[in-house]
């Protein structure tokens, strides 16, 4: 009990009062004693009442405050005994001093006294450890707590919240989920068909379509000819990414039998509470597989972040070239209405990223504008060396390449920048120029990763092509014939085809030959692109050198890797990648070695059955199904080959891409 309340300080004033009354009972005897002694006894009687009153109150107090404190220490003993909390006092070395009842039954142990905290859960060295964290969420047995740790007194908190996980799981896994179904190629197919066979076709779409959902209690709404709604929840997302979206491949398989070859593309959206944030990435989702290359899924959050599913086939060529028009229509208004048409491709360009620069340079020359290649002169590999001097010999074409500071200095609001053979912006040659443009243009026919050029004026993707060479190809087709395309012109974009498609060997369709025919009927020499692709001896000894160091992954796989601290140059690892990839019982080549700009480069070949874009994106790179690339900063060859190894046995499993 406080001191304050022992010294009954309330029976001053009372004392003060009976001064007062003593002193008043003699004035008023002196005016009458009759009076005075009545007054001296109404207030005796009123003092003694106060004085008994303030007794009792203090008395009662008292024992008031004596019941509360006792039960409030017997209230903390039981709380600190029998409430469902742990509390776990520890030593200097971490060794529990003492527990709780309640932390003892929970964790069924006779006594945790003496036992290492460590022992219990590796996660409370996280929080002894960390200087700011003081609560953490951990794992004991089969149940989950929220710890609060007091360092200075070496006193742990246990709140069992197991039940609030298990309600917050089941909320994100009872959370709507959006997908939008698209037959890729359902036009291309119906078009020659009569109403019968159409018909046909539709039912055993929307039957396999509609018993996938039935199968997994996806609610599915056919919308129009070719696409689909499906509307689902989180839980049943994680049950088809188990199954890698079989929907894809049973599509397929079934349509094949039929000689139709039907694929699915997939756009998801997941993450929120928002149905018309859930419709959105749907769709985003969706445009990205197509920008892909279609029969793939992708899901995609509010975060950005994207996986990717499928994926196993090569994009098929569109018999179209409406597209091609109307996109060569569009570019041709743009560089009319531009003052001067800045071409850039990636860092170290090849062959097809000169060629296609120089086509769209060639472009601007039909439209009576300017067209400048911007290019660094001191990065590119000895192929285009080759190239590029014979460029020289040709000052009018030569004088159109540039380097990125000219362009930044040249540049003005009216100007045009088509980027060609990338869609990252951190491939490009020179980031400052597509930063300061703000009238842009994209060209490119890999398949799109989740980094992009965003706000461009006109995008022409098509991953079904074997080269941007090939796209700009059909483009110039279309653009007014005030000049013709000069021998060296047409032969730069032919080898940009030939490359590519090592020879009219790999993703080659009918268009790529018909692009090539029209290269060749304006002057395009064969035998120049020969002499420029020629390699040295020194190029095919290093080249037999990293052949040698071959190691199998799996059935097919093969993985070849540089000499330590020797520097390649990406051209030389991808033809390597090549050369292994002609190999007897080979199906997909990885080259990894160091590269010139530092870290290491894996250039990745196969022949259609290992998408090996995957697994380059996996790795932070990206390419199409059956040529790809990644680059890895801060790394050695061995970190690398064992991380590309990690990956490739994942993808054996049916991983997805994120």
């Amino acid at each position: 009990m406080s001191a304050f309340f022992r010294k009954r300080k309330l029976r001053y004033p009372l004392i003060a009062l009976l001064s007062l009354g003593m002193a008043a009972a003699i004035l008023i005897s002196f005016w009458s004693e009759w009076a005075a002694g009545i007054f001296t006894l109404l207030f005796v009687l009123a003092f003694t009442a106060a004085w008994v009153t303030e007794k009792r109150v203090y008395e009662a107090t008292e024992k008031h405050i004596e019941t509360l404190s006792y039960r409030m220490k017997k209230v903390g003993e039981e709380a600190l005994l029998e409430m469902p909390i742990g509390i776990l006092l520890v030593n200097e070395k971490y060794e529990i001093e003492w527990a709780n009842p309640y932390m003892t039954s929970t964790l069924e142990y006779d006594t945790l006294i003496g036992e290492s905290l460590y022992t219990l859960s590796d996660d409370f060295h996280t929080l002894v450890k960390s200087e700011e964290a003081r609560e953490l969420t951990i794992t004991l047995g089969e149940r989950k707590y929220r710890v609060y740790y007091k360092a200075d007194d070496r006193l742990f908190y246990l709140f069992d919240i197991t039940e609030q996980v298990e309600i917050e799981t089941l909320y994100y896994a009872d959370r709507s989920v959006i997908g939008i179904l698209f037959i890729d190629n359902y036009d291309e197919l119906a078009q020659g068909m009569d109403d019968q066979t159409r018909s046909n076709l539709n039912s055993l779409v929307t039957s396999l379509i509609n018993q996938w959902g039935a199968d997994h209690g996806i609610f599915v709404k056919r919308i129009s000819s070719d696409r689909f709604m499906a509307v689902f929840n989180e839980s049943i997302l994680k049950e088809l990414e188990l199954s890698k979206f079989a929907i894809l491949d049973d599509i397929r398989e079934v349509t094949a039998k039929d000689n139709l070859a039907l694929t699915l593309s997939i756009g998801v959206g997941a993450g929120s509470a928002s149905l018309v944030e859930l419709g959105s990435l749907a769709q985003s989702g969706l445009d990205l597989v197509l920008g892909r290359g279609g029969d793939q899924v992708a899901i995609k959050h509010p975060s950005g972040k994207v996986k990717f599913y499928g994926g196993k086939t090569n994009p098929v060529e569109k018999r179209t070239r409406v597209r091609a028009r109307v996109i060569s229509h569009a570019l041709r208004d743009l560089i009319q209405e531009s003052d001067q048409v800045f071409i850039m491709g990636h860092k170290m360009p090849d062959m097809d990223s000169i060629g296609a620069a120089v086509g769209v340079a060639k472009m601007a020359a039909m439209n009576k504008v300017k067209g400048k290649i911007i290019i660094d002169f001191d990065e590119y590999d000895r192929s285009v060396m080759r190239l590029m001097e014979a460029i020289e010999g040709e000052p009018e074409l030569f004088e159109q390449f540039i380097t990125p500071e000219e362009a930044l200095a040249d540049m003005t609001e009216h100007s045009l920048l088509v980027v060609v053979d990338t869609h990252k912006p951190s491939m490009v040659i020179d980031e400052r120029v597509l930063q300061r443009m703000e009238r842009v243009v994209l060209i490119d026919h890999h398949r799109r990763g989740e980094e992009f050029i965003t706000n461009t004026m006109l995008v022409y993707m098509e991953p079904y092509a074997s080269s941007t060479a090939e796209l700009v190809t059909e483009l110039i087709e279309y653009q007014p014939k005030h000049e013709k395309l000069s021998m060296l012109e047409a032969t730069a974009m032919l080898a940009g085809i030939i490359v590519d498609t090592k020879s009219f060997t790999l993703r080659t369709g009918a268009r790529t030959f018909e692009a090539a025919s029209y290269l060749r009927s304006n002057g395009a020499d064969t035998v120049l692109v020969q002499r420029i692709l020629k390699e040295d001896l020194e190029t095919y000894i290093e080249r037999a050198k990293i052949v040698q160091t071959v190691e199998f992954v799996g059935q097919g796989i093969a993985i070849a890797k540089g000499e330590h601290d020797r520097v390649y140059s990406p051209v030389l690892i991808a033809q390597t990648a090549d050369i292994l990839l002609t190999m007897k019982d080979v199906n997909a080549s990885f080259v990894v070695a160091e590269r010139p700009e530092g870290g290491i480069g894996i250039s990745a070949r196969s022949l259609g059955e290992v998408n090996v874009q995957i697994i380059m994106e996996n790795l932070g790179g990206g390419g199409h199904l059956t040529n790809a690339a990644t680059q890895m900063p801060n790394t050695t060859i061995e970190e690398a080959v064992n991380q590309l190894k990690a990956v490739i046995l994942e993808d054996d499993e049916g991983g997805a891409n994120e």
